[in-house]
Order: C-alpha cells, then structure tokens, then sequence
C-alpha cells in the first residue's frame, strides 16, 4: 500500500559501503521518467553520480548539510531546462521525489540535498559549483542532488501521531477537516 511505503521513507544520512545494483538505479531512474510534468514538457535531466572524487566534491558544493554525499555510494544530480518550461522547479521536484519512493521500494534510503537558491563558500551558488564538477554547460539549472544507497541507519516510520491533521482545513481556510 502507498501510505505504509510514505510513512516507512525517511531521510537517510548514512550509507552501507556497498554498491547498488544496476537493476535497482535503472528501476529508480524509470520512476522519475515517468513521474508527471505541466503540460507533459517533461524538463528533466539526471546525472548519474557514483564516481567518489565527484561525490566528494559534491558534498562540498554549499557550506551545510551536503557533507552526507561523499558517503553515498551513488547520487542522481536533477537538472532541470528553465527554457522548456516556466514550472521546471516543480516538474523536477515530482521526478526527484518519484525516485525517492522508488530507492524506497528499492529496499535503499536516500536524501534530498537541496542546491537550487543554496550559497557556496565563494557566494556563485551552490548550483554553479554542481554544473562545474559535472561539466554542465548552457543553461540547464541544477535543483538537487539525491544521494542514496543502502542505509547505515534505521529511522522509525512515521505514525498517525505525527500528522498534523491541524493543518487541513474544510471548505474555508480555519475550518477543521474531521478525520474518519
């Protein structure tokens, strides 16, 4: 069932040394082919990233919370074409969280590292630093990178308790939403 996969995902920061098998990045790739976009402009391009001096430099793009990267046995760099459609952003943001789902079926955790309006060390931004170390030219923007592999650590799944069922509102905004 989909609602036991959404609540099992976490964000995982720890990776296993092992590599994941080809089957398993193919099948994740897929599902971010397929993923929905605005008027089916499908803006996207993945990089696909399992080289370590890459993922090392990578994990240094912005100055916090990239660092988990250069553990990732593997990466997917999201690009996105801002010239083929205005709602690139959210059309790469459905592919990336698409792949999310499908490193989770996949039996491997994975983490969303958001580069897109994020700073470098040197101030060009953490999304010029990606399309340097990956040799990106033209205008193709990068969103994020989404390192994954087998987990070093265990989450707990979410529960019912930790849905915010304040935050749905009925018919008017302020209405509360009665769950069944």
């Amino acid at each position: 069932m989909l609602l036991e996969l959404l609540k099992k995902r976490r964000s995982i920061r720890k990776f296993q040394e092992k590599q994941v098998e080809v089957e398993k990045l193919e099948a994740i790739l897929k599902a971010g082919l397929i993923s929905p976009s605005g008027k089916s402009k499908r803006p996207w391009e993945f990089v696909v990233v399992d080289d370590s001096v890459k993922l090392e430099k990578l994990s240094h793009a912005k100055p916090a919370g990239g660092q988990l990267v250069k553990d990732a046995p593997l990466a997917v760099v999201v690009l996105g074409d801002a010239e083929k459609s205005d709602t690139w952003i959210e059309d790469c943001s459905i592919a990336l969280t698409f792949m999310q789902l499908e490193a989770e079926e996949q039996g491997l955790g994975s983490c969303w590292v958001q580069l897109n309006n994020r700073p470098s060390h040197d101030g060009r931004g953490a999304d010029v630093i990606a399309k340097e170390i990956l040799g990106i030219e033209g205008d193709l923007r990068v969103l994020a990178v989404l390192a994954m592999g087998y987990p070093a650590q265990e989450r707990p799944p979410y529960t019912e308790e930790d849905m915010e069922f304040s935050k749905v509102h009925y018919n008017n905004y302020g209405a509360s939403y009665k769950m069944r």
